[in-house]
C-alpha cells in the first residue's frame, strides 16, 4: 500500500495533522470510556514491585497518567500481536505475518521504533481490516488479548497504574496502535480508557483510511492535550510514561514525567532533565542499552535467529 501521506490533502502541514489525529483520539478516548460507565471492574492487582510510587496524590481529581502501550505497558507492539491473531483466523496470506514478524523482530532487538516499519505494518493493518465491521474486529480483539497479550503486561508499570486509580485518578493509554485494540486492553487492565490511531469507519465498517494521521510523536502529546482541556485536568500535575524517545513532546507535556524501560536516547533525555527512571526489563544488558528481554534469552535468540535468518534471504 502508497505511504499514508496520500490519506489527507498535502497542502495541509504536519502539525495540522498531528491535531487532527490528536482530537479524534480524544473523542473516541471520551466516548469509549463514558459508554464503559462502572461496569467494568480492575483485575485483581497484580504486582512484582513491592515500592509504591512517591506519585501520585491521593485525591487530586485534577491530576490524571498516560501510559504509551508498546515496551511499557506491554512487552513488544500490540499491532504485532493482533496481527497474529488475525493471521491465526485467515484474515491474511504467510507472507504479510512474515512481514510482521521482522517489524518485531527489529523492535525487540534494537529496543527503539522504526518509522518505516510501523508505517509499513500500519498500512498493512489498514488494508487487512477494510471492508470489515468494527463490531467484529472488536470481538475478534477481545480473544486476541487473551491469546497473545495478557500475559506480556508489566507488572512493574501495571502497579505503577494501579496506583493512580487508587489514588482516584484516571488512567489513560496512549498509543499509536488502534483505538478499538487499546480500548480493549485498557478495559482489560481496568483503566479509563484510551488514545489511539482512528480509523475511518462509514456505517460500522472500516474504509481501509485513517482519521488524521497515526497517533505517534507529536499526535500523541496533542491527543493528552485536547483530552485535558475536555477533562479539565491540571497538566502539571498529571504524569506521563513511555520508553520511546520519540514520545518526549508527551512527556514534555505533564509535571511528573516518567521514563519506563527507556531506549537509549530517553534514558540520555531523561537522566539530563532528572526525569524518574524505571526499567523493568531483566537482564543486565538490557539495563545497559536499551534491549528489551521481552521473554528471556530463548526468546531473544529466537528473535535474533529470525531476524537474521529473513535478513538473509531478502539480500
Amino acid at each position: 500500500m502508497a505511504a499514508l501521506g496520500w490519506l489527507t490533502p498535502r497542502r495541509r502541514s504536519a502539525t495540522a495533522r498531528s491535531v487532527l489525529a490528536g482530537e479524534a483520539a480524544a473523542e473516541a478516548a471520551r466516548k469509549s470510556s463514558l459508554e464503559a460507565g462502572s461496569a467494568d471492574s480492575a483485575e485483581e492487582k497484580k504486582s512484582a514491585e513491592p515500592e509504591e510510587p512517591e506519585f501520585p496524590v491521593v485525591g487530586d481529581e485534577r491530576a490524571a497518567a498516560f501510559f504509551d502501550l508498546d515496551n511499557t505497558v506491554m512487552q513488544g507492539a500490540a499491532i504485532f500481536h493482533f496481527g497474529r491473531g488475525l493471521y491465526k483466523r485467515k484474515f491474511f496470506e504467510r507472507r504479510e505475518l512474515t512481514r510482521f514478524a521482522w517489524q518485531q523482530a527489529w523492535f525487540r532487538l534494537a529496543g527503539v521504533e522504526d518509522p518505516e516499519h510501523m508505517q509499513d505494518a500500519r498500512d498493512s493493518a489498514l488494508s487487512i481490516v477494510k471492508g470489515h465491521r468494527v463490531s467484529e474486529l472488536m470481538s475478534i480483539g477481545e480473544e486476541i488479548y487473551d491469546e497473545y497479550m495478557a500475559d506480556r503486561i508489566w507488572p512493574g508499570t501495571r502497579a505503577l497504574a494501579q496506583a493512580h486509580l487508587d489514588a482516584g485518578q484516571k488512567v489513560w493509554l496512549v498509543t499509536a496502535a488502534p483505538v478499538e485494540t487499546a480500548t480493549i486492553i485498557a478495559r482489560r487492565l481496568g483503566l479509563t480508557g484510551a488514545l489511539g490511531t482512528v480509523a475511518e469507519s462509514v456505517d460500522g465498517v472500516y474504509t481501509g483510511r485513517l482519521v488524521g494521521e497515526p497517533l505517534h510523536g507529536p499526535a500523541k502529546a496533542e491527543a493528552v492535550r485536547a483530552l485535558a482541556a475536555a477533562e479539565g485536568l491540571d497538566l502539571a500535575r498529571c504524569a506521563a510514561y513511555s520508553d520511546s524517545h520519540n514520545d518526549i513532546p508527551m512527556l514534555s507535556l505533564v509535571g511528573h514525567p516518567y521514563a519506563i524501560n527507556p531506549d537509549s536516547k530517553l534514558r540520555k533525555h531523561a537522566r539530563a532533565l532528572d526525569w524518574r527512571l524505571r526499567d523493568y526489563r531483566t537482564g543486565r544488558k538490557a539495563a545497559k542499552v536499551g534491549i528489551p528481554a521481552a521473554a528471556g534469552v530463548g526468546a531473544l535468540a529466537g528473535g535474533t535467529a529470525a531476524a537474521v535468518a529473513l535478513h538473509r534471504r531478502r539480500r
